[in-house]
């Protein structure tokens, strides 16, 4: 039997009908403060407990085979590095040591590509960049650096684990509306009014979920790994959002030097207003950081390959069309 941890959260959810589809038996720790209506109707296990809670994750190790360690806390905004530490370290911590005592064959880790270090534009990102626990660019990056050294202990200690490093999510399956799916619901409710510049890597979540089933049959312990898709700047992202829905395109570009001045009046709003932050330092830094990101190694060991990201964002945006109101 597969363990899903973090089976509510968008990688989570597309991980589960994977493994369903495939016809594997499925157990998903849920919490119960938590809307789990995404697994309606899905014929899983349900184990109601915390990751924060050492002995709910030892009970529900129990009699598995493969722990799917998917479960992460996420956010762009300053001040919630405490809740950042307790679910993406120690939340990781007591994954391990349920592991451990429960004897599974290998615990399969969700990192981030946003884990490992920063590098120069140009240079190309593969597994041989290290994490970096002190990223100064959010607490989201160096909480899961730190997770992805405990699970390297925890292999030198002798437990058989891996670690993905995948890219942004896009495709279905966003029940929760992540960061980056408020974006396609913006713009396709028409309040997309300005851009900016830059890039970023985006990849189909389900072929992140078919990533982490080859690397539960193929990957060997201690290894890591980038799932990345394709490199795609903001005005290609858009044009082709306008090829498949005919909407259009925003009118304004900022100029960089706007960006950075516009960004501090943004932050104070999303503190005060409550509403979902999308233009933050952090968001910025992102899209102008090295996106330059290689996936070779996991195609070439265990199989892996993506999608068209045509059809994958055809998707995305059939799903989102439901959040409409």
């Amino acid at each position: 039997m597969d363990l899903v941890i973090g089976a509510t959260g968008h990688s989570g959810n597309a991980l589960v009908r994977e493994l369903l589809r495939k016809k594997n038996k499925v157990r998903v720790i849920l919490r119960r403060s938590s809307n789990n209506s995404c697994m309606d109707g899905l014929p899983v296990e349900k184990f109601y407990g915390d990751i924060l809670d050492l002995n709910t994750i030892i009970r529900a190790t129990k009699n598995i085979d493969y722990v799917y360690h998917m479960a992460a806390a996420i956010s762009i905004m300053p001040g919630n590095e405490k809740r950042l530490e307790k679910v993406n370290i120690i939340g990781t911590r007591n994954v391990i040591k349920a592991c451990k005592i429960n004897s599974i064959k290998k615990l399969i880790f969700t990192s981030s590509i946003h884990s490992l270090k920063d590098t120069p534009e140009g240079t190309l990102i593969n597994e041989k960049i290290s994490y970096d626990p002190y990223n100064p660019r959010g607490a989201y990056d160096r909480t899961k650096a730190k997770a992805s050294i405990e699970i390297e202990k925890a292999v030198n200690e002798g437990l058989y684990a891996v670690t993905l490093c995948p890219t942004a999510f896009i495709g279905p399956y966003d029940y929760k509306i992540s960061l980056l799916g408020q974006f396609f619901i913006d713009y396709l409710k028409k309040n997309l009014n300005f851009i900016i510049n830059g890039a970023y890597d985006y990849i189909d979540v389900r072929d992140v979920a078919k990533g982490h089933i080859l690397a539960a049959k193929k990957a060997k312990k201690g290894a890591k790994y980038i799932l990345s898709g394709k490199r795609l700047t903001m005005d290609e992202i858009l044009k082709i959002l306008n090829e498949i829905t005919g909407i259009g395109l925003p009118r304004y570009k900022l100029p960089n030097y706007l960006a950075d001045i516009a960004v501090y009046f943004t932050m104070p709003y999303y503190w005060l207003s409550r509403s979902r932050p999308q233009f933050t330092k952090y968001s910025l830094a992102t899209v102008r950081s090295n996106s330059n990101i290689c996936c070779s190694k996991a195609k070439e060991e265990l199989g892996f390959s993506t999608r068209p990201v045509k059809e994958s964002l055809a998707d995305t945006l059939e799903w989102y069309k439901r959040f409409i109101d």
